[in-house]
């Protein structure tokens, strides 16, 4: 009887719960709506144009990236921080990219947006090859109704292994 007794409040419990939890929201087309926000920024982040992005932050942006030796916090320490990128002529030609495996996590007006970036071009006369693979956090807010990134996290994936032949060993 006793198992049977916890058993009963376990799952009153969990319809409670069920009953709590906030409505799924329409994921697909926020998705949708935040992977344009990234798309229109990529494309000209790959030309070495950080416009893209700094027009989709919120004035209380906080930034983290491998390069970046701690948080970068507000608008304007990340337009400090992207100017000279302004000043750079792309080493690569062709510049295109992959979005691979996005995801949104949607509740009212907060999305965090995961996804792998596989950036490509040519360097001189080079076929084209990989320059960069990366894993990207966005967080989002909705400001005034539009999408705003408050949160951006950039970290490189790691690099493939390649496994001698096991004709080798």
């Amino acid at each position: 009887m006793r198992h049977f007794t916890g058993a009963v409040v376990v799952s009153c419990s969990l319809v409670f719960a069920a009953s709590c939890a906030p409505a799924p929201q329409a994921s697909d087309a926020v998705l949708e709506e935040l992977l344009a926000l990234e798309r229109a920024a990529l494309d000209r982040w790959l030309r070495f144009d950080p416009e893209g992005y700094l027009g989709i932050f919120a004035p209380d942006i906080s930034y983290f990236d491998p390069t970046a030796e701690r948080r970068v916090d507000g608008l304007e320490a990340m337009r400090k921080r992207l100017e000279p990128m302004k000043k750079i002529t792309p080493p690569f030609t062709d510049p295109r990219y992959e979005i691979v495996g996005p995801k949104v996590d949607h509740l009212g007006d907060l999305a965090v947006l995961s996804l792998n970036l596989v950036s490509y071009g040519r360097i001189g006369s080079q076929p084209e090859s990989v320059l960069a693979r990366w894993n990207s956090t966005e967080v989002y807010r909705r400001v005034g109704g539009q999408w705003r990134i408050v949160h951006s996290h950039w970290s490189r994936t790691q690099p493939e292994v390649k496994l001698a032949p096991l004709s080798s060993l």
